[in-house]
């Protein structure tokens, strides 16, 4: 007899079962929602940072956040295995001293007497010295912290893991909702000033609950539960099996039958073996960068449109209420839509995902009124939730064992154009668009919102053109 289903459970179950997941693991997502509310705390303020202490406009300023976080995409590319060389907790560490010291120097520039008012002045340098040490950190810290969920997660947790570590680190983002007192009194000095100290904070519980007993542990019971009856694992998985012909026994004489590749050799393997070079998955990641770029206009476009448009309302004054929104809801819908969507393919998630995603950008082309602005944030977190903790996931788990955090790099690499492209014009549409009042120029953001629309509904669109080729025998173990 076919056992019916029960829908109840079915959501339920991933939380009971992520509750019972290891130490480890809640030492990686305790120290994420520190990071989160440490990260996004300081991007919100890094455009306004540099118009008012380094002394640059909107487009260079545009430019200076480009720096941190294409370069940040950039930095997983190349660094992001060295979770899987290091060890999760090693690799954790590291990249937390680097961003601790960044964000020290960052904080001091301002009192630092160095000139500024340009981008090729002795503080601009400073600054992107800061910036340089963040990027390096931080193109570290987040592969390890993916490859920790992975290692520490069964196939009953899994799933809620990593929707449960992107939701945590939402929350951290919608804790600097509560930073506006600090801002007002202290400046954004003040404010990088307390970011920083709990980037030590972070690091501090770190060290005391993601101990290396408890990384032992958190290995060894999640390998105990996907343990397999198939029979033992070779050390070098990758050596193929003996045949009749060739007995495992027989030993080889060295040199006979096999010569050492050459460098072109290991480079077209390397190049084959590469997640890029299968089409479909290029294709299918790339293909989201149009919708990712409302992820970057969240600091790039968002604090100065709020504080701009809505200037002389309680929304203006407390911009990061209204900037920070988004964080709270994914911390709130992404473990709901992943229990309840956990069996729903990859490939149809991303459709109405993004296109949910893209649809309210062009609420805010009807004007910058308060209901268009939270209707935007609420109907965009709802298309976010859907699609984006299943895309990371995916690109974790189709990783061969050992190269996770590779994999989890290459597939942030489109993340790393969309933050590298956008701020080129993000700062000149401002100007134009939506520029200070203090400067008496006209505002036209309804225009400047119309754009953006139509940029990010593409990418539904090109999903939606390539289901037939793309999504047919579509990987789907996310």
């Amino acid at each position: 007899m076919t056992e019916r289903p029960q829908p109840l459970r079915e959501i339920v179950q991933p939380f009971v079962d992520l509750v019972r997941a290891p130490r480890a693991l809640w030492g990686v997502n305790l120290n994420y929602l520190v990071e989160g509310f440490v990260y996004f705390g300081m991007v919100i303020y890094l455009a306004m940072y540099f118009n008012e202490y380094v002394g640059l406009d909107d487009q260079r300023a545009g430019w200076m956040v480009g720096a941190l976080t294409s370069g940040i995409t950039i930095s997983m590319f190349f660094f992001g295995g060295r979770a899987d060389r290091w060890g999760v907790r090693r690799a954790l560490i590291v990249s937390l001293l680097l961003m601790l010291a960044g964000r020290i120097v960052l904080a001091a520039a301002p009192s630092s007497g160095l000139r500024g008012g340009a981008i090729l002045s002795p503080l601009n340098g400073l600054s992107l010295v800061a910036i340089l040490l963040v990027v390096l950190g931080y193109g570290i810290y987040q592969p390890a912290a993916y490859a920790a969920a992975r290692q520490f997660t069964t196939p009953a947790t899994a799933n809620m893991a990593y929707a449960m570590l992107y939701a945590v680190m939402n929350l951290g983002g919608w804790l600097p909702t509560f930073m506006s007192a600090i801002r007002e009194r202290s400046g954004i000095q003040g404010a990088y000033w307390f970011y920083t100290a709990s980037t030590g904070l972070g690091l501090v519980l770190l060290l005391l609950v993601l101990t290396r007993n408890a990384v032992a542990r958190g290995v060894a019971d999640a390998s105990a539960v996907t343990a397999t009856p198939e029979g033992p694992v070779t050390a070098n998985p990758s050596r193929p099996a003996a045949t009749a012909s060739t007995p495992a026994s027989a030993p080889t004489p060295a040199g006979a039958g096999w010569s050492r590749p050459t460098a072109a050799a290991r480079a077209w393997l390397w190049l084959r073996q590469h997640p890029l070079a299968d089409a479909k998955f290029s294709f299918f990641i790339f293909c989201l960068i149009p919708v990712q770029t409302l992820f970057a206009h969240n600091w790039l476009t968002l604090p100065q449109y709020v504080s701009r448009a809505y200037a002389g309302s309680w929304v203006g004054e407390k911009f990061e209420t209204a900037t920070n929104l988004n964080s709270l809801l994914i911390f709130v819908l992404c473990p709901l839509v992943a229990a309840m969507t956990r069996q729903t393919k990859v490939y149809p998630m991303m459709i109405v995902g993004t296109a949910i995603m893209a649809v309210p950008t062009f609420f805010l082309a009807l004007g910058p009124t308060v209901w268009a602005l939270f209707a935007y944030i609420v109907v965009m977190t709802i298309g976010e939730a859907i699609w984006q903790p299943r895309f990371l996931q995916y690109a974790a788990e189709i990783a061969p064992p050992g190269r996770t955090g590779a994999y989890m790099g290459v597939a942030q690499f489109p993340w790393f154009l969309t933050k590298m492209l956008v701020p080129f014009y993000s700062g000149w549409f401002l100007q134009r668009y939506c520029p200070d009042p203090a400067t008496g120029l006209p505002q036209n953001t309804r225009t400047l919102w119309l754009i953006y629309g139509c940029i990010a509904i593409s990418s539904t669109l090109f999903l939606v053109l390539a289901r037939n080729w793309v999504g047919k025998d579509f990987k789907s173990k996310a």
